[in-house]
């Protein structure tokens, strides 16, 4: 094996990305990519929208045509899983009996659904997890018009996966234990934004819900949710969207550094320095206040992917990427940019209790940290410059609606 070897395992968007990006800038060593599924790296965020709803085949989910791994000589290993790693021999023993050898390794294995640790829920065949295309595939066909469709949780899969539902012409429940929808992502102002918006579309959300027990037929399949209240629930599918699990078990295993996710430096590498970790899995220290973060995005995965990569090819650089964000729901679009979890003031621009388009801008100290926007790329385009440049704006500045997203960017030239 040469020397020069880099293997990175997880063939998802992170490690898809980072493969191509390796060779787009130069590297001509041996490259092994290694997935567990039977496909090449395909684009997630579509399996819970367009995918399941019928108007995007499995073909158009790729990230690249099949073609470009064999042109830019990309060892491809489907199907295949790594088993563990062996830090001092520098090699991976792979499902298959295989054993690679690498000079760098890079972890990608993104995550799992969490899942609830319910008895009666392992042998049921109408209940549903999503992360994979394969989990779409097999609940799709449970998605016929009046089918009863139970969404344990109110954060975007479950949200999503509502939406599709209900133009699929199912009936739609949404049980949330919390008081809100989206509560970790968001302010009770879009919270309730979406609560409204589900209403109106026919979901029958229910807040501050829990199931008490899940009553399974002759059939082996879930049939009936009991509610914390008592209420007895009769349902033909559900679905469980309560998070993501890390899968940092591989490194654990291997000795390196793991808290809810791998632990990483500023460049994404782990405590061995032959190895680093991005994407889902990877908990790398903010670039504002050192705090470790792990963020489930598309874009982070993909500047994460091309961080390491200048890093591999000698020319090591931090990671620091302004997070963003977006979920479809009917024909409303979410997008956020930044992160608000140590807001102390919001500002609304626009009507959120009519109509679909608004803009919610989260300040610290008076600087624009993160923004919530909804039915506006023009509104979003100008929320990216603010938060990218710490802008510190007049909150009545940020409210007037009469002020055009194009005269709030000038101001922030301006500023700048």
């Amino acid at each position: 094996m040469s020397s020069e070897d880099i293997v990175i395992i997880g063939a998802g968007q992170a490690g898809g990305e980072l493969a191509a990006a390796l060779r787009s800038l130069g590297y001509d060593g041996r490259l092994t990519l290694v997935g567990n599924e039977a496909s090449y790296p395909y684009a997630r965020p579509p399996l819970s929208k367009a995918y399941l709803l019928g108007k995007c085949s499995a073909e158009e989910l790729l990230i690249r045509a099949p073609a470009m791994y064999d042109q830019q000589n990309i060892n491809v290993r489907m199907n295949t899983a790594a088993r563990s790693i062996d830090r001092k021999a520098k090699t991976v023993t792979l499902s298959n009996g295989e054993v690679l050898s690498y000079s760098k390794l890079v972890i990608a294995t993104g995550g799992r659904p969490r899942q609830l640790p319910v008895r009666e829920l392992s042998g049921a065949a109408n209940v549903f997890y999503v992360r994979t295309r394969a989990d779409i595939d097999r609940m799709r066909p449970y998605f016929a018009p009046g089918a009863r469709l139970a969404i344990i949780g109110g954060g975007f899969i479950g949200l999503e996966v509502a939406s599709v539902a209900r133009q699929l012409g199912l009936d739609v429940t949404l049980l949330e234990s919390q008081q809100r929808l989206l509560a970790r992502a968001t302010c009770p102002l879009v919270s309730e934004f979406f609560r409204r918006i589900h209403h109106e579309e026919g979901v029958d959300v229910r807040l501050q819900t829990s199931v008490q027990s899940y009553l399974v037929g002759q059939s082996g399949n879930v049939e009936t949710l009991v509610s914390d209240g008592g209420e007895h629930i009769r349902v033909d599918i559900v679905l469980v969207g309560i998070g993501l699990v890390p899968n940092s078990e591989l490194a654990e295993a291997a000795g390196l550094e793991v808290e809810n996710g791998i632990v990483v430096d500023e460049c994404l590498r782990t405590s061995d320095p032959a190895i680093y970790a991005i994407g889902d899995v990877a908990r790398f220290p903010d670039a504002g206040n050192g705090a470790l973060r792990r963020i489930e995005s598309v874009p982070n995965a993909t500047e994460q992917a091309r961080t390491v990569a200048e890093t591999l090819l000698g020319r090591p650089r931090p990671y620091i990427s302004l997070p963003w964000f977006w979920s479809d729901q009917y024909d409303v679009k979410l997008q956020i940019v930044g992160l608000s979890d140590e807001h102390d003031q919001v500002v609304l621009r626009g009507d959120l209790t009519n109509g679909r388009k608004f803009a919610i801008y989260y300040l610290r100290n008076g600087v624009v940290s993160a923004a919530d926007i909804v039915g506006s790329p023009q509104d979003f385009a100008v929320a990216r410059k603010l938060v990218a440049a710490a802008a510190v704006v007049d909150p009545v500045i940020l409210a007037d609606t009469r002020i055009t997203p194009r005269d709030l960017s000038r101001m922030v030239a301006a500023v700048a």
